[in-house]
């Protein structure tokens, strides 16, 4: 009996999401495809997410390209990397002027599993490092400077480390979709007694479930002030429908050297009306922010 060989699908074959010339095989790998080259609907969701997410950023890289050849990206908390990959699939690979993705991930096994999948799919330009995003701050393994930075879903502080590190890098743009604030609401919480009665304000988080939820949105307020007042130009939207995901806010940061001393001044203004001044060192300002706070005479850096 003549044996049938089997046939990978034909592209006609593949489902009307998968955009021409993406790596199907990356695909699989991510489990976005199944090995006959379905899509299941968690997967087609998956999808969805990041192919809005890519049209925030494709811009951004088009920008960064037309300033200079060779983009780089660091993805920040990038776990499997699912980002960086479809990044580097629709964008980066046809590119052939030194840019590089840099994947940032805590856990050992997933910086090398993402290392092997990038050498198998001939990714040359992708590298993953095992650090936590403070330590890749200092780390020589990473350029000086740094074009984009992303940090999706990068839990609690990781986010104002992700900024710290934009801004210490130089960054032309940051992509964050902040998740899990605690820190501000603990403080919030532990002042809770004596900021009682000092403002009708403190009814805003007096009760533990409003505290959890002003935190939360205290904490993306200042992240943008903080931008602001290092000369970023910030907009915020949402990064899918509410059905998908309830952390859902994506802030997105172009420098465009701004001026500086009015919104450091309304982020220490909000620091000290909710009794979070000892919040300052997260959310700095700089000194040239500062000094702009302090004298009216300066508009810029």
């Amino acid at each position: 009996m003549k044996r049938v060989e089997k046939t990978k699908p034909a592209p006609q074959e593949l489902a009307p999401e998968i955009r021409p010339g993406q790596s199907i095989e990356l695909l699989k790998e991510l489990h976005i495809l199944t090995r006959d080259g379905k899509l299941n609907q968690d997967s087609r969701r998956k999808l969805k997410q990041v192919y809005h997410l890519f049209q925030f950023i494709e811009p951004l890289l088009k920008e960064t390209l037309q300033a200079h050849p060779g983009v780089s990206l660091v993805d920040h908390g990038a776990g499997k990397s699912y980002l960086g990959f479809i990044l580097y699939d629709l964008f980066f690979k046809e590119l052939n002027d030194g840019s590089h993705i840099y994947g940032i991930e805590t856990r050992e096994e997933l910086v090398q599993k993402s290392t092997g999948l990038a050498q198998r799919l001939g990714f040359a330009g992708m590298s993953f490092l095992p650090l936590s995003v403070a330590e890749s701050t200092t780390s020589m393994l990473l350029p000086p400077t740094i074009d984009i930075v992303t940090a999706l879903h990068a839990c609690n502080t990781a986010t104002d480390d992700a900024i710290d590190f934009a801004l210490k890098k130089q960054a032309r743009h940051i992509v964050l979709v902040p998740c899990c604030q605690a820190e501000v609401a603990s403080v919030l919480r532990k002042n809770k007694g004596k900021d009682l009665g000092r403002s009708a304000l403190t009814e805003i988080w007096r009760h533990p479930i409003h505290t959890r939820e002003f935190g939360s949105q205290i904490t993306n307020v200042l992240r943008c002030l903080q931008l602001e007042a290092h000369g970023y130009q910030v907009s915020v939207t949402e990064l899918v429908g509410w059905e998908h995901s309830m952390k859902n806010e994506l802030i997105i940061a172009t420098y465009k050297d701004l001026p500086r001393r009015r919104p450091a001044e309304r982020l220490h203004e909000v620091l000290s009306t909710l009794g979070l001044e000892e919040m300052a060192q997260r959310f700095y300002t700089g000194k040239s922010a500062m000094a702009e706070a302090t004298s009216p005479a300066i508009e810029t850096r």
